[in-house]
């Protein structure tokens, strides 16, 4: 099925209007739309099952970013988070470098690392050798316990021995187990297969396996996205498209040799990626943890992403980093939203998954940059963040989006002075 996905008009909508066009676009049945309509996709019963002492459920407002293509083919992106600016951001900027022919993206294979720690060594490099000299042995083990890994054209592919000689606990010598997961995330994979062979690593090194667990750096496991825009293209009333360009170039570099603004411009890459991995069921935690370590693997912390400035004057951005995400098992299968969310995404596999979330990350950095580059972050995004101070201020039915006009315009989104424009519109109402 071909998705168009360009949403005119779509923010002055109803809900309900907006779910209408939703299922027009991705071809969703009555019972799909009621999923995202009636707020009681996850039956209690269900959640019960998925996680321990529950008492009931924690909702995020649910929305879709448009105007994505990627590698030539119109995505219509879910999104679940619960800050302000996140989602039009994602689509403004996706709507800019679609007419420049949108992201492109690759990926490698999806590789996750499984770690078995032994100690008590006395000869680690002895014990490194020795386990490499018994590598398909310790390969053929592991595949031995996911079979059907095997039958899909996955399973374990390599094995690592990292010596550590000298640490507070004495010699330490760490295998690494390289397994292809195919369309799973993969922790479930790789911690049975690593506690499997954990026996047969002892009896090789006479040694004592401690932790067998997977590496969430999964620095094997990349996808990347790639966006070139003209320079008019970001031209604003204000600020001329090369300015805006030498603005972003700058605000990187930045990032780059400052790990006090590479945390926040790499948060803002994590602010477009983690609701793509919430609404798809994925383990967001996971993916965060390996973008953090993976923007130290220079020796210190720095920008996730690249943007500079091609001969013609282009403004172009690149982000690489790894994506351990899966359409299989977990709460992609459990979750009755998590499963429509990869319908409405068109993927059928964990990589086109990996890439478009990766594609939506350097759109919202691309949002945040350029507005720091040009009026500041906090205009469009206090603008976009009224109707929640309107509502915290009291405000019900069509006072909601008076009020968060009012503000906008006033440039002036405070709760006291929210509270002070309301009470004076009821007064007038009333009098």
């Amino acid at each position: 099925m071909t998705i168009d996905s360009t949403l005119p008009g779509f923010r002055s909508f109803a809900p309900s209007e907006r779910l209408a066009c939703l299922a027009r676009k991705a071809g969703l049945s009555d019972d799909e739309q009621a999923l995202l309509g009636d707020g009681t996709a996850l039956p209690l019963a269900v959640a019960d099952g998925m996680i321990e002492n529950v008492l009931g459920r924690f909702e995020l407002p649910y929305g879709v970013a448009g105007y994505f293509k990627i590698n030539g083919r119109d995505v219509l992106v879910p999104m679940a988070v619960e800050e302000p600016s996140v989602v039009a951001a994602a689509s403004f900027m996706a709507k800019l470098a679609r007419q420049a022919g949108g992201f492109q993206t690759s990926s490698t294979g999806p590789i996750m690392r499984a770690q078995i720690q032994i100690l008590g060594v006395t000869d680690p490099y002895g014990a490194r050798l020795a386990i490499l000299r018994q590598r398909q042995d310790i390969i053929d083990l592991a595949n031995s316990r996911d079979q059907l890994l095997v039958q899909l054209g996955g399973g374990c592919r390599d094995v690592e021995v990292h010596v550590f000689p000298d640490t507070r606990r004495g010699a330490m010598v760490v295998v690494h187990l390289i397994v292809d997961v195919r369309d799973a995330m993969g922790a479930n994979t790789v911690n049975t297969m690593a506690e499997f062979v954990a026996g047969r690593l002892e009896q090789i090194t006479g040694g004592k396996v401690r932790l067998r667990i997977l590496s969430n750096l999964a620095d094997l496991r990349l996808a990347r996205a790639r966006v070139q825009i003209p320079a008019d293209a970001l031209a604003t009333g204000e600020h001329a498209g090369a300015d805006v360009v030498s603005g972003i170039v700058d605000a990187c570099e930045f990032a780059a040799i400052d790990p006090y603004r590479a945390a926040t411009h790499n948060k803002g890459i994590m602010n477009g990626i983690d609701p793509v991995i919430v609404a798809t069921g994925n383990d967001w935690r996971a993916i965060e943890a390996g973008a953090h370590a993976y923007a130290c693997r220079g020796g210190r912390y720095t920008s996730l992403s690249t943007w500079e400035t091609s001969v013609s004057g282009d403004l172009v951005g690149t982000l690489e980093m790894p994506m351990a995400v899966g359409l299989v098992g977990g709460a992609t299968k459990t979750h009755p939203l998590a499963r429509l969310s990869l319908k409405i995404l068109g993927v059928t596999t964990a990589q086109e998954l990996a890439e478009i979330a990766v594609a939506v990350g350097l759109a919202q950095n691309l949002g945040a940059l350029r507005a720091l580059a040009t009026e500041g972050i906090q205009r469009g995004h206090m603008a976009l963040h009224a109707r929640n101070i309107a509502i915290n201020a009291g405000a019900t039915g069509a006072e909601i989006d008076w009020l968060a006009h009012e503000l906008a315009a006033a440039h002036d989104v405070r709760i006291d002075f929210a509270r002070s424009l309301l009470q004076e519109r009821r007064r007038s109402q009333q009098a």
